[in-house]
């Protein structure tokens, strides 16, 4: 693995080499890794990579892990290391079903709760959304689409339930890398659209619906097959303008 090119286009953008970097920090940046569908489902997070990557100890990247691990969004093995999670079938439906449950109940605190600045806070998210799909940023696109269910968890304001919304959301986007069907391009910033709307009219079972057929229709984009992928940890944290772009279907 040739790692010269990739550590010059981390130092030269602004790398995590910087001074202040902490936990959240170097969390923060993986956790986007994974949303944004770079870090592919059975990678295997080298704790020495990792700290040249972010110039920190081994101590401090294993903390960041063990964090993750608690998400359930890497698995640690004793003697092998860690490695991003690779969902099962049964754990795909599971985490879409909880998905479900829990989005539904949101819908409804978010309708309750909203006040006119939160929906327009939801369109701009989808706006942007929408403007990265048509500039063929996919990355940005994967990001600003769980980004629009982690926003309307917040105007729910249960901060337990956003956590969990969190999580699953993160585990989503494994679950889609490991199982999608070919390259799907779901229309999920007019779905976006349509449940704001229903939340900003307060019709209530109408937004419960818009919310679970969206989040179905996910699922029914899955299915079984697994594919092996190498993944180059210096590529995956270089900045945008450094990455390969490899579409995939998000929600």
């Amino acid at each position: 693995m040739s790692r010269t090119a990739p550590t010059v286009a981390l130092n030269q953008s602004g790398s995590p080499t910087r001074k202040g970097v902490n936990n959240d920090y170097i969390y923060e940046e993986m956790f986007a890794a994974i949303l944004e569908q770079r870090l592919a489902p059975g990678t295997k997070l080298s704790e020495d990579t990792l700290g040249e990557i972010f110039s920190v100890s081994r101590t401090v990247i294993r903390a960041v892990l063990q964090r993750l691990a608690h998400e359930r969004i890497v698995q640690i093995h004793p003697n092998r290391g860690a490695f991003v999670s690779e969902p099962s079938p049964a754990e795909a439906q599971e985490v879409l079903q909880a998905r479900r449950l829990i989005e539904a109940g949101i819908v409804r605190e978010a309708i309750r709760k909203q006040i006119p600045s939160d929906m327009e806070t939801l369109r701009r998210s989808v706006a942007a959304e929408r403007e990265s799909l048509e500039k063929g940023d996919h990355e940005s696109w994967v990001r600003l689409s769980g980004d629009f269910h982690l926003k309307l968890a917040a105007i729910a304001k249960n901060r337990t339930l956003a956590a969990y919304v969190k999580e699953l959301v993160s585990r989503t986007s494994l679950i889609i890398v490991q199982y999608q069907k070919g390259n799907v391009s779901p229309c999920s910033c007019d779905e976006h659209t349509e449940i704001i709307k229903a939340i900003e009219a307060h019709e209530e079972e109408r937004a419960v619906e818009l919310m679970i057929a969206h989040l179905k229709a996910c699922e029914d984009q899955l299915n079984l097959r697994n594919g092996e992928v190498k993944v180059d940890l210096f590529s995956i944290f270089a900045k945008p303008g450094n990455r390969a772009v490899k579409k995939r279907s998000v929600v």
